[in-house]
């Protein structure tokens, strides 16, 4: 090329799961079938009904077209219901921004509140995506520690001390990906007072929270709960539509307001047909999601029992709903070289440990979206072979 490219997006790595996905094809012709732990979508489709409702506006020529920026009103509305089931929630329509994705969502939230050289905490282990964004962007991410007694919670008084003048926003994931762990309502309620105190923004991404069984917090339950919060949540994974790109931002209208100007000058909108998808889902999928919210959970607890029996070399730090947090047994050796040995000799993908920060190259992480029960216990044979 005979032009220059952008350092910040030269900074990046590459994205992960693509790089495990290029070891598959050098594996030797009579490698074991791959078990897949890589990827954490769901293995189930829609139900059927949902499908059919699809079929039928696709029919629809208005479904080609173009909806408002943030969102048709009836889906917006549909959102608020659904919050207000779930969360107990006071929100209202002009505080919701439906986006491609969650990703998006976060672009939007990360353009909004910052510019190159502004500083947003993370806390390790962190999902990948979020540093290569800031990354891309200028912004630098300044990591809380992990601490692995705590199974990676984040810790109030260990974030305040990495507030700057530089700092914009806390960013947190609940469930936590990768480690599953959920943070508990009282700590992020104390950490949305930390940001409110530091006029900062929390911002927190609930992707998996619908595979939390109790009300996941009550932080929406506040009366002006988005003075501090910005939420980024996709219903993907909620109605196995991740090929929709089902994402929402929740905050103040006037965030809202600015983001909207960003979205109009990158996706417009989401698709039509993926918030005619997404409001059948909020209004009748209720009982559908806490079915599978069911399912993984006893998909994770059969994996946990299986894997925490005596003799495994690999140890479980932290776990639950899609994901757990595995220390490997060999010192002296990455992540990325031990999850690609088990991805060549033992069909086992996996991710490793430092794509999701720095100085967790002993870690690797576990998705159980792809394996099913029948699965499990082969899966943990081979991690026990492979020590």
């Amino acid at each position: 090329m005979r032009f220059s490219l952008n350092e910040h997006v030269r900074g990046v790595h590459a994205p992960p799961i693509s790089e495990v996905r290029s070891w598959v094809a050098q594996r030797a012709a009579d490698a074991p079938a791959l078990i897949d732990l890589c990827q954490a979508v769901p293995d189930y489709g829609p139900p059927a009904d949902l499908l059919a409702q699809l079929h039928r506006a696709v029919d629809d020529p208005l479904t080609c077209r173009y909806t408002p920026d943030e969102g048709l009103p009836e889906v917006r509305e549909a959102v608020c219901g659904r919050y207000r089931r779930r969360y107990n929630a006071k929100v209202a329509p002009d505080q919701f921004c439906l986006t491609v994705g969650a990703s998006a969502a976060f672009w939007l939230a990360m353009l909004v509140l910052c510019q190159a050289g502004d500083e947003v905490i993370l806390q390790l282990p962190c999902y990948f995506d979020h540093p290569m964004a800031l990354g891309s962007l200028g912004i630098r991410p300044v990591y809380a520690p992990f601490v692995e007694k705590e199974r990676g919670l984040p810790n109030p008084a260990a974030i305040a001390k990495l507030i700057t003048p530089r700092t914009r926003a806390i960013l947190l994931v609940s469930p936590s990906n990768p480690t599953g762990t959920v943070i508990p309502p009282d700590l992020l309620r104390e950490l949305y007072f930390l940001a409110r105190q530091h006029r900062i923004a929390l911002v927190l991404d609930e992707t998996y929270s619908d595979f939390v069984e109790a009300m996941p917090h009550d932080l929406f339950t506040l009366e002006e709960w988005h003075s501090s919060l910005v939420q980024v949540m996709s219903f993907g994974k909620s109605y196995a539509l991740t090929g929709y790109r089902a994402g929402l931002l929740a905050a103040a209208p006037a965030f809202i307001e600015q983001a909207l100007k960003l979205q109009d000058s990158m996706t417009v909108c989401q698709p039509r047909i993926t918030q005619l998808a997404l409001q059948y889902g909020l209004e009748r999928l209720d009982e559908w999601v806490a079915a599978n919210r069911l399912m993984m959970s006893v998909r994770h607890n059969l994996f946990v029992n299986e894997f925490t029996l005596p003799g495994n070399r690999f140890r479980l730090v932290a776990s639950g709903s899609f994901f757990a947090w595995v220390r490997h047994p060999f010192d002296g050796r990455s992540g990325r070289e031990v999850a690609r040995r088990l991805a060549m000799e033992a069909g086992l993908l996996t991710l490793p440990g430092e794509v999701f920060g720095p100085g967790l190259e002993g870690y690797l992480r576990l998705a159980f979206g792809n394996i099913r029960d029948k699965a499990i216990a082969e899966a943990v044979y081979r991690f026990r072979q492979s020590a």
